[in-house]
């Protein structure tokens, strides 16, 4: 069986980490770097840092950003926002970034996954998918949750593994922030859906909330950001009460 994995989420806006609930409120949690540093000797899996605000502009200084962490970390990392060419994701990949992770571009230009999958391989592309409750329908949202579709987020997750992403990160935008647990209803249908690796976020509150994701929503990793951020969580203490729960995870 393959090992669970943790993954601490860096929100950036304008160099610096943040966090909010249901996509609001944002408010200062650190520098990302630090905290890129802290979490690889901490013992995270992964990293995942998404630009949620990523602009022209910007992109120059999450380059820069990018550059800077992968000098201090030796665990893969995942960069997102505002990425939509094959020539973005070449300059963070060279800059040392592991994986890319694109999610309004995925959906406004879908051949993009192809493209990506085609070029640099299944394993570095990550589409992020943020839903939320409509009438009893997840619906996809874009633009860091603020644009609703007319996507199912089902539907959306069967056509972007058939278009090569290896990997899917779904963020339950009512779950987001709130540390009530995570979709884990919405998880698991997508595990039957699909057969490539789901990453659970939104809503991770206590220790007992990551089991159930991996025990009821069955994914395959679960992501968070203010539990790690604000000490709430030891990633350690976490890891050994996965392995208690008889959860495979790297010690």
């Amino acid at each position: 069986m393959l090992a669970k994995r943790i993954i601490p989420c860096l929100d950036i806006k304008n160099g610096r980490t943040v966090k909010g609930i249901n996509f609001m409120d944002l408010r200062d949690a650190g520098d990302p770097v630090e905290f890129a540093e802290i979490y690889s000797a901490e013992g995270a899996d992964e990293l995942v840092f998404l630009d949620i605000s990523a602009t022209e502009e910007r992109r120059k200084t999450l380059v820069n950003m990018v550059r800077s962490v992968a000098e201090k970390i030796n665990i893969p990392f995942t960069v997102g926002g505002g990425i939509s060419s094959v020539e973005d994701v070449e300059i963070l990949l060279n800059n040392g970034a592991d994986k890319v992770s694109i999610n309004s571009s995925a959906v406004k230009n879908p051949q993009l996954i192809n493209d990506l999958a085609e070029k640099f391989g299944s394993q570095c592309v990550v589409v992020a998918i943020d839903a939320k409750q409509i009438d009893g329908q997840w619906i996809v949202h874009l633009v860091g949750g603020k644009v609703p579709t007319e996507l199912n987020l089902f539907d959306w997750a069967v056509e972007v593994a058939e278009r090569g992403a290896g990997e899917i990160l779904f963020t339950s935008m009512d779950n987001d922030g709130t540390k009530n647990g995570f979709a884990n209803e919405a998880l698991a249908k997508l595990s039957q859906l699909i057969n490539i690796p789901i990453i659970a976020s939104g809503g991770a509150g206590n220790i007992q909330h990551f089991v159930d994701s991996f025990k009821v929503g069955k994914a395959d990793a679960a992501l968070a950001a203010s539990v790690f951020h604000f000490k709430e969580i030891e990633i350690k203490t976490l890891k050994q009460e996965l392995k208690n729960n008889n959860i495979e995870v790297r010690i």
